[in-house]
């Protein structure tokens, strides 16, 4: 099953962030993101206008509420960004790349 056919789970905290190696494994099921000092993962997309950026953001943001975990979003013209981290480890899991890959699904 790919990471975009699971299901986040959400981390009720006292565990320890991904390590390196597993963190290179998942990342290696995605496209285009990024690992930003083993802390969160982050991509940007574009669009031809802001109207379609802003269509992109609400689809993620329905996408955050129906998995139970939240990025961070930034909007501007033509141009998303979404970083996703493990809020209550303060670092990423499992979880995190399921999101992203879900993200990576969101129609843009």
């Amino acid at each position: 099953m790919g990471l975009a056919e699971r299901t986040c789970v959400p981390c009720r905290g006292g565990v320890p962030p991904l390590g390196t190696d597993p963190i290179a494994g998942y990342l290696k099921e995605l496209g285009g993101w990024k690992v930003i000092e083993n802390h969160h993962l982050t991509k940007g997309y574009t669009f031809p206008d802001f109207k379609t950026a802003l269509a992109f953001v609400d689809g993620v943001g329905a996408l955050a509420e129906e998995q139970g975990h939240h990025p961070d979003i930034y909007l501007a013209w033509g141009n998303v960004r979404v970083d996703i981290w493990t809020h209550k480890i303060n670092g990423l899991t499992e979880s995190d790349f399921v999101f992203a890959a879900k993200c990576d699904r969101v129609p843009h």
